[in-house]
């Protein structure tokens, strides 16, 4: 179906309406355990950025330190990192999606507890159904498992090591989706033979676009 360019841009300021008003629930989501973290130390949520109409939408865990002073996702080393990986595949992060679940920073830098997932989670779900991406790219065992579970696959007790650069089908209120596990970019400071998997994994990932 032809949509005119008046369409377009009427389509693109809706989902950025539609954006912003989730942007402004979290901002004031005071039931959260994180939100009085991030107000004792003057951080500000990190709700995503990119293209609202990316095919690729990449999701993290959790902001850190650097990301909740800034605002922005994926700003620091491993932020770096994921930038060159997708340069390496003609990429930009103006032309993705890049979020987290949890958009407050957890304190120490731990993991999300299951609560502080749960209660962020719908915020994600909304995020998705907005921008409609054709590829879901879970970051790491915590994202994996929370979107394999949201989307109901059979696969949501599998560790991140058995289902990185797999194409994982599922079907969504607006189409059929890609879900395409990789290793969290800050995983190869820590090992750094994950980061030839990791070029691999976004040279597949590469092939799955369009």
């Amino acid at each position: 179906m032809f949509t005119s360019d008046s369409e377009q841009n009427e389509q693109i300021t809706d989902k950025a309406n539609q954006l912003k008003e989730i942007s402004k629930r979290i901002k004031n989501l005071e039931i959260s355990p994180l939100y009085s973290f991030r107000v004792e130390n003057n951080y500000l949520p990190v709700f995503g950025e990119g293209n609202i109409n990316a095919d690729i939408m990449f999701i993290g865990e959790a902001p850190g330190k650097q990301e909740a002073e800034s605002g922005h996702p994926f700003v620091g080393r491993a932020g770096k990192l994921l930038d060159e990986l997708l340069d390496s595949i003609g990429l930009s992060r103006e032309e993705v999606y890049i979020t987290n679940i949890v958009k407050d920073r957890p304190p120490r830098n731990r993991a999300p507890r299951i609560s502080e997932i749960n209660i962020y989670k719908p915020f994600l779900i909304e995020q998705i159904e907005v921008i409609k991406p054709q590829i879901i790219a879970p970051l790491g065992r915590i994202a994996l498992r929370t979107i394999l579970r949201e989307f109901n696959l059979p696969f949501s007790e599998s560790k991140i090591s058995q289902l990185h650069g797999e194409k994982l089908k599922s079907t969504t209120s607006f189409g059929d989706v890609t879900i395409f596990p990789l290793y969290h970019p800050a995983a190869v400071f820590y090992n750094r033979s994950l980061h030839e998997t990791l070029v691999r994994d976004f040279q597949i990932l590469s092939l799955s676009i369009g």
